[in-house]
């Protein structure tokens, strides 16, 4: 009795060990744009928050309205963690001035101060990209990564997900995002 009492609680333990720690990447690197209200926008005000970012632009025919669609659907699934925010950095900072990312945010019903589309100048997105993310460049091609990245509250970068090669790449951030909501800060 007392050996099955011991497997049984041994099984039990088993499923509720605490997943292994999600790898740590680099530190994004601080920046300064403006948001789609027109406001600069810094790095620092996203300290402490757990969030998502995306590289996309407005005049997109392919991957960008499907990945603003998957952002849409990460902010209602997190609408229970205010300290969950996304942010979609504009890879055409020419045509995506605050105003035509303020009328896209509200296409894809942004919550404000949840969700933040910024624009700034070509290089200080190229840095962000291209030094922050490591994911490209914004060189006026408008190629760019299809990839979310996982940032947490001390501004490291914890996971890319590629929804273009794995159909369970969201519910995969998902549960990621979860994991680092319950980590102390």
């Amino acid at each position: 009795m007392k050996l099955a009492l011991a497997c049984a609680l041994l099984i039990v333990l088993a499923g509720c060990r605490a997943s292994a720690p999600l790898p740590v990447y680099w530190q994004v690197i601080p920046f300064e744009l403006t948001s789609q209200s027109g406001q600069p926008f810094d790095s620092s005000s996203l300290a402490g928050s757990i969030w998502v970012a995306d590289f996309i632009y407005t005049t997109c025919p392919g991957p960008c309205p499907r990945m603003s669609s998957q952002m849409r659907g990460i902010q209602s699934a997190t609408a229970s963690m205010p300290d969950v925010k996304l942010v979609s950095f504009t890879v055409d900072p020419k045509t995506d001035t605050p105003a035509v990312l303020a009328h896209y945010a509200q296409t894809y019903h942004a919550v404000p101060g949840r969700w933040f589309f910024l624009t700034g100048t070509q290089n200080a997105l190229e840095k962000v990209c291209r030094h922050g993310f490591k994911i490209g460049d914004v060189d006026g091609s408008l190629e760019h990564s299809t990839r979310f990245a996982l940032v947490d509250r001390q501004g490291r970068v914890r996971g890319f997900y590629s929804p273009e090669d794995d159909d369970g790449a969201i519910a995969h951030l998902l549960r990621d995002i979860r994991q680092l909501h319950r980590e102390k800060s």
